[in-house]
């Protein structure tokens, strides 16, 4: 039997790498030959290039920009090149499907495989879809959705709603390597503080400025983001990072709540590990508004408290953290009521599926 191709896309941010990271072990295993089509400098190049068995092939890639920017007259040259580019590595390595979890990276490719009648599959973690997946999806075989609520905004026939894929190895943590790693003890409740595979400023400041208050009651693990780490600070039961990899799943282990933005990929993982999580949503200012209704839909349900950036300072964050620690056991109670689907095995059937079509 003729081994088969695969080739997954996305990038921009670590929201639209994690779900391609829980799907290529499993095509890794059965022998598929893996590719991925990344950009020259995205977070996706660093973590997908140390990938064994996966090739990378990085494109040029554009923006696409709800403002106005002079950037904007450049960007559809850097996204036609981008498809020439696609175009061609897809005549060379002929893959069987393309997998795209979206970032603009991502639209190249699947224009690129309609021309070439290569039939690709997207992903869409938000329960509105992003600007390059409403772009993408287009030239697209399905769109898959984690949400329900988001088949509607997407075109009936190509709409499929399956659930969040979880990575595996999150539910693989191992506390003690995560106490050796931070030096911390089992004596106080830890507080995992996530902004972001960029970090967040204002969370960040928010964090520091009540760091004696907090740390009276909590140990704080802080992924700060890239040059976010502030080396001033010296404070015991606090340590932080500009962020982890592989660590990660061992500090969500000893995690007793998490302190977050509210990425649909970071929130469902949360919910599937049964964290109790205070969800600081991106504001209107600074995104599409897709974080907004993505904590609405988790408060609602019972998954998450809710802070809104515009009202976030120490003292109300002091606060939200308290109460949600001390009502963490009910928190608790609504997450043991979703029962994730076996998502990620539907997902690889259809791949499976669609390839033979």
């Amino acid at each position: 039997m003729e081994k088969q191709t695969i080739l997954f896309t996305g990038g921009g941010t670590a929201g639209h790498v994690v779900v391609n990271l829980a799907l290529i072990p499993e095509f890794l295993k059965e022998g598929y030959d893996v590719h991925y089509v990344g950009s020259y400098e995205g977070i996706e190049r660093e973590l997908i290039e140390g990938l064994s068995g996966v090739t990378y092939h990085a494109i040029s890639t554009g923006k696409l920009r709800r403002y106005l920017s002079k950037e904007n007259i450049k960007d559809p040259f850097k996204v036609m090149k981008g498809v020439y580019q696609s175009n061609r590595l897809i005549k060379k390595i002929k893959p069987s499907i393309v997998f795209s979890k979206g970032g603009f990276v991502s639209v190249p490719v699947v224009i690129a495989s309609k021309f070439k009648n290569v039939p690709a599959i997207i992903h869409e973690s938000d329960i509105t879809p992003g600007l390059a997946n409403k772009v993408a999806s287009k030239f697209a075989r399905y769109i898959l959705t984690n949400f329900p609520e988001t088949v509607k905004y997407l075109p009936e026939e190509k709409a499929k709603y399956v659930g969040a894929i979880i990575r595996e190895e999150l539910f693989q943590g191992n506390r003690e390597q995560a106490y050796e790693f931070t030096g911390f003890t089992q004596k106080k409740p830890v507080l995992l503080v996530m902004g972001g595979s960029v970090g967040s400023v204002k969370i960040n400041e928010a964090i520091r400025e009540k760091l004696q208050t907090l740390t009276k009651r909590f140990q704080i693990i802080h992924l700060c983001g890239k040059g976010n780490i502030d080396s001033s600070i010296q404070q015991e039961g606090y340590i932080q990072y500009e962020y982890v990899t592989d660590e990660l799943k061992d500090l969500l282990a000893i995690s007793d709540i998490v302190i977050s933005r509210a990425g649909a990929n970071s929130i469902f993982e949360f919910l599937a590990l049964r964290k109790p999580m205070l969800l600081i949503p991106l504001s209107l200012q600074a995104s599409r508004g897709d974080q907004l209704l993505n904590a609405e839909s988790f408060e609602k349900q019972g998954f998450a408290s809710v802070l809104q950036e515009e009202e976030l300072d120490g003292d109300r964050l002091v606060d939200h953290v308290n109460e949600l620690y001390n009502e963490r056991f009910r928190y608790k109670d609504h997450m043991a009521k979703y029962e994730p689907r076996k998502t990620k095995d539907e997902v690889i059937q259809l791949i499976k599926e669609t390839m033979k079509k």
